[in-house]
C-alpha cells in the first residue's frame, strides 16, 4: 500500500498494527480507550451525527491555549472507517484495512489552510504527534488490551 505524501493542507500516516480491526476499532471509538492513547478526555460514540468534545492540553508553540475541541462523527463504518470533524475546519479519518493477522491503519488529517501561519504550525506539530507519540501510545494500548 502506498502512503500519500503530506502537503500544506493535510497529514497522512500509514501504520501497521499487529492487532485485528475489531480491537483497533475499540481503541478509536471507546471514550476511555481513546483517551488512554490520544491523551484527550472525550465522549465519542461511533454514531454518525454524534457531537462530542476532545479536551486538549495547551500547545504554547502553536499559540493554542487548550480546552475543548468540538467534534462530530461524520462516518462510522464499524471496523472499517471512522471520520470526524476536528474543530471548525479539520477532518480526521481513520481507515482500517485487515492485513494478515493485523490491521493497516491509514490516518488522514485534512483541511489545513496553506495561507494561515497558525494552521501550518499546527499541521507541523500535529503531524509529528500523529507519527510518533500517538503511534507509540496506540501500540502500547493495543498490546495491553485483551482481545
Amino acid at each position: 500500500m502506498t502512503e500519500r505524501a503530506d502537503d500544506a493542507t493535510s497529514i497522512h500516516v500509514d501504520q501497521f498494527l499487529a492487532h485485528p480491526p475489531r480491537k483497533v476499532w475499540r481503541a478509536l471509538t471507546e471514550p476511555d480507550l481513546l483517551e488512554r492513547w490520544l491523551g484527550m478526555p472525550n465522549d465519542i460514540k461511533p454514531v454518525v451525527g454524534h457531537r462530542f468534545e476532545l479536551l486538549a492540553r495547551p500547545v504554547p508553540a502553536a499559540g493554542f491555549a487548550g480546552g475543548p475541541v468540538p467534534c462530530e462523527v461524520l462516518v462510522a463504518d464499524q471496523e472499517e472507517l471512522l471520520s470526524i470533524s476536528w474543530g471548525p475546519v479539520w477532518t480526521v479519518t481513520w481507515r482500517l484495512v485487515a492485513e494478515g493477522r493485523g490491521t493497516r491503519l491509514l490516518l488522514s488529517h485534512e483541511g489545513f489552510d496553506p495561507e494561515d501561519e497558525f494552521q501550518q504550525i499546527s499541521r507541523r506539530i500535529m503531524g509529528g504527534g500523529w507519527r510518533s507519540h500517538a503511534q507509540r501510545m496506540l501500540e502500547r494500548l493495543l498490546d495491553a488490551l485483551e482481545d
